[in-house]
Order: C-alpha cells, then structure tokens, then sequence
C-alpha cells in the first residue's frame, strides 16, 4: 500500500476527546495490550498528530504520528500498527517467518507467498482468513511487514504451502516508514529454537521438499548465484532481482560498530546542525534571531540527507535547555526580548568549536519534490511576459505583417513601433526623443480627452502606452517540456494572512500549481520547517485551485522557502511584506 509515495491531505494535532476514542479504538483492536501499554502508546500529553492521505492507488488512509513516528494507520475503519509500534510490542499479532531475500520483494508492493514461509518447529501460528498478522525474519523476531492472512493456518496446511498467504500492507523501507525516524529494526531473539541447518537431514524445515533444496542452494552458494525460480516461488512474481545487501536486511542494525545510544547520536546530530547553522549561515544582520527561527529556518536545512533532527529525542529534550548550554560554554548569548519570546542576540563566531567546525560536503539545494518513487529536484519555470494584438490596433500592426490576435514579445513591439515611426517620418527633426502622433497612432494609444491636445510622445511613454493597450499573456516553460502560452496575467503566488475563530493567526499560500509546485509537497516541507500544521484544502472562488494553510505566521519560512530553495523570482510571489518583525533589544 505505501509501496509509492502518498498524499498527504492535512496533518493536525488530534484533540483530547479524539485522543480518548484512539486508546479505546487500541484496547477493542488489540485486547492482549494491557492499560499501562495502550497509554504508553497513546500518551496522554506527547504531541500527537492525525495525517489523512491518499495512498497511490487511491486508498484514503488515517495515520496517527506520535514524537515523529507514524505508529498507528487506519484503513477502511479497521486500525493496523507500524513496524515502528510492533518493534516496541512484537507479539502484539500472531508472527509469521519469511527469508531475508525475500523482504526486498515485499518493499516493492508483492504479497508473500506460502512456499515464501520458513515453518519453525513448534509449527505455524493458528489464524483466520482475515486476521492481522506480522511478518519477521529468519534470527530476529522484530517485524518487518504487517499484512493480512488470505487463508487460515489449516488451509495453508492443506494447500501444502502453496499459493498465496498474506497480503501485505505496510513494511519496514515503505514510504510510511519514510515518514518517521527511519530506524532499522532491533535485533531480537526468536522466541523458539533457531531453525535446523539445511545441512542436517534432521527434517523439513519447509513444507515443500523441493523449495528446502533452492533455499540449501541459496545458503551454500550465495545470491549471485540463486535461481529466480525460487524467488518467484517465495513472492509470487515472474521475474525477481537479486536481493539488497542492505545491512537493515542482513543483520538488522543500523551500524554495529555504533556503540552509541539513539540519544547520543541525536545529541550529536543537533550540535552538528547547531554548529553548522552558525558558520554558514547566520550573520551579524540578522541578529537578534528568534530561537524557533534558528531551527526552523536554519538548523533543519543543515541536517544531513536521510536524516532527521528530533530535538524531542535528544537528551536536552527541549531546544531552550539546549541553548542554555551553548550560552553557558560562551558560544552564543540568548535574552527574552519580549515576554515568553527568547532570541540569540550575540554569537561568538571565534569560539573554538565554531572555528574548528568542519562543514560537511553541501546536499544539492534545489529542494527535491517526491513524484511516484523517485525524486525529482525542482527547477523553477521560464516565464515571458507576450502581448496579443487587439482589434482596436490591428492599423498599427498590420504594416508588419501581424493581425488581431497575433502574439508577439515585448522586443518584438518595441522594434515594430519604432520602424512604424522611422518608416511614416514621425520622429521629430528638432527634437529626436520625440515622436509626433499620425491618425492610427492616436487611435490606437491616447484617450478620447487627449485627442486633440497631445501632438507628440517621447519614445519611452509612446512606447510604454502601447503596451499597455495591447492584451496580456504569457509562456510558461517547464524544464524538459514544450511550451506553454497562456491569455492574461499569470497570478502570482498569493500569501495571506487570516484569522481563525479560535483568534490565532494562519498562513495562507495559493497559486502554487502555475509554477509546477505540488501544493502537498509544499505543505509537507513546511510542516517540518515550521513544526506546526497543515492542511492542503481546495482553494475558494479557483476552478480545481488548492491552498496550503499553516499554522502561525510562517511568512518568514516560505519567503526562504520560495526565492532560496525553489530560486522563484521576487515579482512571482506576493504578501512576503506580511513576515512578522524580529523583536528589537530595548
């Protein structure tokens, strides 16, 4: 299901009441949770957000995000847990046992086949048709897949392990477990006894004998050598690459030379991101900074590609108590310059740890818009302002050869102007800047009121009027695509900002879709930029048109997001004048 990206159609934060009904939802869904694991799971005061996205092919799907991981989705008023949520509860479903080859298949979309299922010696989980179950490794209990069983145990027993077992619907490296920290499973110890070597003839450890010799010959002598006869057998599919040497997938560490904690690393992480946000790019202008723009504007766009800073996750646990310490080892000086409000008013940018600070090989800065399953960098389009030819100028322009409706540039204007004057003699001989007005160009650029009091024009306002009476339109050019012409004026991205019943402030942003950008893309960047939420809804009074609403005023954050990161030009986007003012030391 989450095999391609989604779409994400709004992210809030869930309300109280709804917060109550998800625990009850949990405790009626997954009745071997006990009171104390349901609160730890959904806790009563950790931020928690609903997400409702459109899967690929359609699929309207809720997820419930907690401290920046998608624990919870629910499709169709059935609820179903994450990989995240069942590395922390692994027995929560009946758990089935699958090869590590096997697992790169199942990340691209494919179901898992019966033959595809290592059968451990106490035998096979009893299930239903229908019931929720897990699906794990070979030597580690930790799952990596949740699917549905397409027949009961009995059945598959029956069917000699034949056919397919389950339908998956969410696994470890899917998009939705993109969405989160992107942790690789722990290593956890299977419960009964490691299967028997497919050297000893000590009995079947798979149901069908002739599968158990593929799989001996896919130990013994390696992928490169297997045959794609066993891995369509495993995942039902025709044709099958090799499989990942991912380390996720083989030892299911993220790095076992990594003695540190999760907690470390992240300490790591935000000193790197703090450190580099002050060599790059914080200057003495623009001090005093607001601490929740040095995060949000900076910190964030400084963390390595892959990875995620989670302040939450650091052992700080808050970005102020963070600060505190770098103000305590004289590396900044932080001052509340207006009640609740702190800013970085001073850095000393010959600290040692700033001055030492190495700056790590810079990530592409084109900001890369997720479509289907690859990543494309977004480039702005080329815009060109064209003039069409309107009835009441067609005299002025036929001598060149152009009609009603003709489209021309504004060099192309100017050129055909100018050879008009030179051509009819009315470019005054005292004075050259001047051009004296003949019948057609009177009718065709002064008012009725100047007809006969204005005998003559300089080039710039005789030039300047023309074009102004001709009609507007424009071309617009994709990168690698044909171009496209357009009647009127393109409107350019409209940024506002209203006020919502409960009196707090949003940012509004339109037009997004006339410059190629995907207004779910857009919301998704500034939800993690701004950490505040969004919802991307149809826009009033615009046919098919979708705006982009953020929590608070965020002007600041999609002014850097629109010229610096998508290099859009200034005259494109409006309402950049609404950025709040930075608090100024008294």
């Amino acid at each position: 299901m989450f095999a391609k990206a989604f779409r994400v159609k709004s992210n809030t934060a869930i309300k109280g009441s709804d917060r109550r009904k998800l625990r009850a939802d949990v405790t009626t869904a997954f009745p071997t949770l006990g009171t104390d694991q349901v609160s730890a799971l959904v806790p009563g005061k950790e931020e928690l957000n609903t997400v409702k996205l459109y899967a690929h092919r359609g699929d309207a799907v809720t997820v419930y995000v907690c401290g920046g991981n998608p624990i919870l989705f629910e499709l169709e008023k059935n609820l179903y847990p994450t990989v995240y949520t069942l590395w922390s509860y692994p027995d929560l479903l009946p758990t089935f046992t699958t090869w590590p080859l096997v697992l790169e298949k199942l990340v691209g979309g494919a179901d898992l086949m019966l033959p595809g299922l290592m059968v451990p010696p106490a035998g096979l989980p009893q299930v239903q048709k229908g019931d929720l179950c897990a699906i794990a490794l070979v030597g580690n209990r930790a799952p990596v897949a949740v699917g549905v069983a397409a027949m009961s145990t009995a059945e598959m027993l029956t069917s000699g392990l034949k056919g397919r077992g389950f339908s998956v619907l969410h696994t470890y490296r899917d998009h939705l477990w993109r969405s989160g920290d992107k942790s690789s499973p722990p290593s956890l110890a299977p419960l009964a006894l490691d299967p028997p070597d497919l050297n000893e003839e000590k009995g079947s450890v798979l149901a069908d004998p002739a599968l158990q010799q593929d799989v001996r010959r896919l130990t013994l002598e390696g992928e490169d050598e297997a045959s794609g006869e066993v891995q369509q057998r495993m995942c039902g599919e025709k044709s099958l690459s090799e499989a990942s040497e991912d380390p996720g997938v083989r030892g299911l560490n993220p790095d076992p030379t990594d003695s540190k904690t999760l907690q470390e690393q992240m300490d790591e992480l935000l000193q790197r991101c703090f450190l580099h946000t002050l060599k790059c790019q914080v200057k003495k202008a623009d001090l005093p900074l607001l601490t929740s723009t040095l995060l949000g504007s900076h910190m964030f766009s400084c963390c390595p590609e892959g990875r995620q800073l989670d302040v939450k996750k650091s052992s700080y646990k808050k970005l102020s108590k963070f600060l505190q310490q770098m103000q305590q080892e004289q590396i900044i000086q932080v001052e509340e310059l207006s009640r609740g409000v702190e800013s970085i008013v001073a850095v000393d940018w010959k600290h040692p740890r700033i001055t030492s600070f190495v700056i790590p090989e810079p990530s592409p800065t084109s900001q890369t818009i997720q479509e289907g399953s690859r990543e494309q960098p977004y480039h702005p389009p080329d815009i060109k302002p064209l003039y069409c030819v309107p009835a009441s100028m067609t005299l002025l322009f036929q001598e060149s050869g152009y009609k009603k409706g003709s489209v021309l540039e504004g060099a192309e204007v100017r050129m055909i102007i100018i050879n008009y004057a030179k051509k009819n003699d009315l470019v005054d001989a005292d004075n050259k800047n001047l051009v004296k007005l003949d019948p057609i160009l009177c009718d065709c650029i002064l008012e009725k009121n100047e007809q006969h009091t204005v005998m003559k024009l300089p080039w710039d306002s005789l030039l300047t009027r023309c074009l102004e009476r001709l009609q507007p339109a424009y071309q617009v050019t994709f990168p690698g695509q044909e171009p496209i012409m357009k009647k009127g004026k393109i409107c350019p991205i409209d940024i506002t900002l209203a006020q919502r019943a409960s009196n707090k402030k949003v940012t509004v942003v339109r037009n997004l879709e006339a410059y190629g950008l995907d207004p779910y893309s857009v919301a998704a960047v500034l939800q993690q930029r701004c950490q505040a939420s969004t919802t991307v809804a149809p826009a009033p009074g615009a046919k098919d048109g979708l705006q982009v609403q953020i929590q608070g005023n965020q002007v600041h954050h999609l002014s850097r997001l629109l010229l610096e990161d998508y290099q859009l030009p200034r005259k494109h986007i409006q309402g950049l004048e609404k950025a709040p003012k930075p608090s100024k030391k008294k």
